[in-house]
């Protein structure tokens, strides 16, 4: 593990990427204990503050954990894609809040990667998975839900839906999209849309998953993005018409 000390970039930076390359090339095994701070300190020839913000980084990624104690110190963690999961929806977000992405291309990327989802769900989602998408169609049809809880019911829809495809890799990769993308795009689609029609294709998805029709589902959530960027458009006009 190596580190260049004459580099203008930040030297805990450098050492938390070390460390995370020596993790992901296999240097460091799953459970093994890292050096002590005393230790790494002088291996890149460091004070151990800097190696402490270093370890506190690689923590922050959930890539390695702390145990204190006489056999406590610093162990490479096993991370499991829930663990990944905040960290991806963290990314998702800020990328969108700071229009790094626009409106289309995420609502492009999101249903492109949820219509993946859709045959698989529908051959292999659960009673629960169902049930859950049964019931925030219930919760979105109910006329005293607050614009708060309508887009909370609207991502639990989704995230039942993609979890029904019983894909880790997936659900991961989705994560962002649903729970990041989609709540965005709520934000600006809201006050534009009308939650009957939400429902009738909410409803229209979740009777295609029950039936095992794939094809459906897909369609459906075609309906759905063309009818998310119809009130996007509309939203974007209105503003531009008040400037």
């Amino acid at each position: 593990m190596k580190i260049d000390p004459k580099s203008s970039g930040d030297l805990s930076a450098q050492i938390a990427t070390a460390i995370k390359d020596a993790i992901v090339s296999g240097v460091l095994n799953i459970d093994e204990r890292l050096p002590s701070e005393a230790e790494l300190a002088d291996h890149f020839q460091v004070s151990r503050p800097t190696v402490r913000e270093a370890l506190k980084r690689l923590a922050a990624q959930a890539l390695i954990r702390t145990q204190r104690g006489a056999s406590g110190g610093a162990f490479v963690n096993r991370l499991s894609f829930e663990d990944a999961y905040a960290q991806q929806i963290t990314t998702s977000t800020l990328l969108l809040s700071m229009n790094e992405v626009s409106f289309e291309t995420a609502c492009e990327a999101r249903y492109a990667l949820e219509r993946a989802c859709a045959p698989l769900s529908a051959d292999r989602r659960t009673a629960d998975h169902l049930a859950t998408m049964r019931a925030e169609i219930f919760r979105q049809s109910q006329p005293g839900l607050t614009d708060e809880a309508f887009c909370a019911s609207d991502v639990a829809f989704h995230r039942a839906l993609v979890d029904g495809a019983a894909n880790p890799v997936l659900s991961y990769q989705l994560a962002g999209a649903v729970e990041a993308m989609q709540p965005l795009m709520n934000i600006i689609t809201f006050t534009a849309r009308d939650r009957a029609q939400i429902v009738d294709l909410h409803s229209e998805i979740a009777d295609a998953i029950e039936n095992c029709d794939g094809a459906a589902a897909i369609t459906g959530l075609t309906d759905l993005e063309n009818e998310t960027l119809r009130l996007a458009q509309n939203v974007f006009a209105a503003r531009s018409a008040k400037s």
